[in-house]
């Protein structure tokens, strides 16, 4: 193909991913398909976020048999479905199957295999879900400087010093002498929490952390429209295609999602050991 056909025709399907990024992710685009998440996936919100690091697990194991030369076994392990199938993603993908059977039509579209179109829009559906974790972990570590003056890079760390508001603010509504006194008393000797309290707000920080991330996508989504990154994600998944590779490095998004969690266990640990 001569380099001004080319230009033309790369010309004309970024207008068609432009036109489906505005369309998809905008504030109307989005709305409409987070009603989606209204039902089945708010069930499946909580499965899916504690099944996270093991997706993040079998792609970084896959990524590296892959680099080390046994890519049977990097491939078969990078292709296993962890996540439980969401609404949201269905619909997701489906469009995005539609935009590249008429862009194929049109002569736009990568010359690729149906399998390995379906395994790039499931890909793009899973880094969109990652995205949506980065915002919640955002919100919380948001949380956690205007509450605790801390930073809570996770929902470990976030899990902690809720417990103790909460047992704060218990015990000083029980105090005998009200809660003005109850307040001095406590600010002097601080209540005491049991484990199990605070693994119990963190389990319902965890829940409730799920749900936030069912919908964290309403600002994501426009935010990433603005600045480009969702346009730039589809045209990387289309050069993908055209190129008739596959990235077996994890997307840089499902490291980000895990840092929180990375970072919250390093610290457990460290004060484990220091202790």
């Amino acid at each position: 193909m001569h380099p001004a056909p080319l230009r033309s025709r790369l010309t004309r399907r970024d207008a068609a991913l432009r036109r489906f990024a505005m369309a998809r992710y905008g504030p109307r685009g989005t709305l409409a398909l987070h009603r989606h998440a209204v039902g089945a996936d708010l069930l499946r919100a909580p499965l899916n976020v504690m099944l996270a690091p093991v997706a993040l697990l079998l792609l970084g194991v896959g990524w590296v048999l892959t680099r080390v030369g046994a890519t049977r076994a990097g491939g078969w392990l990078r292709t296993r479905r962890v996540f439980l199938g969401s609404d949201v993603s269905t619909v997701i993908q489906r469009d995005l199957t539609a935009l590249i059977a008429d862009l194929r039509q049109q002569g736009l579209g990568p010359d690729a295999s149906p399998d390995r179109i379906a395994r790039a829009i499931r890909s793009h559906a899973d880094t969109r879900n990652a995205v949506a974790e980065i915002t919640t972990s955002l919100i919380v570590l948001t949380v956690g400087i205007v509450l605790f003056h801390r930073a809570t890079p996770g929902m470990i760390s976030l899990a902690g010093p809720m417990a103790q508001m909460r047992a704060h603010g218990a015990a000083v509504r029980d105090f005998a002498l009200g809660d003005t006194l109850g307040r001095a008393w406590y600010w002097a000797f601080p209540v005491d929490i049991s484990p199990l309290t605070v693994i119990a707000t963190g389990v319902a920080l965890a829940v409730a952390g799920s749900l936030v991330t069912t919908f964290a996508g309403l600002i994501a989504d426009p935010v990433q429209l603005w600045t480009g990154i969702h346009r730039r994600r589809l045209s990387r998944l289309m050069a993908q295609l055209d190129a008739d590779t596959d990235d077996t490095a994890p997307e840089p998004e499902h490291l980000l999602a895990r840092l929180g969690d990375v970072i919250d266990t390093a610290l457990i640990a460290l004060r484990s050991w220091r202790g």
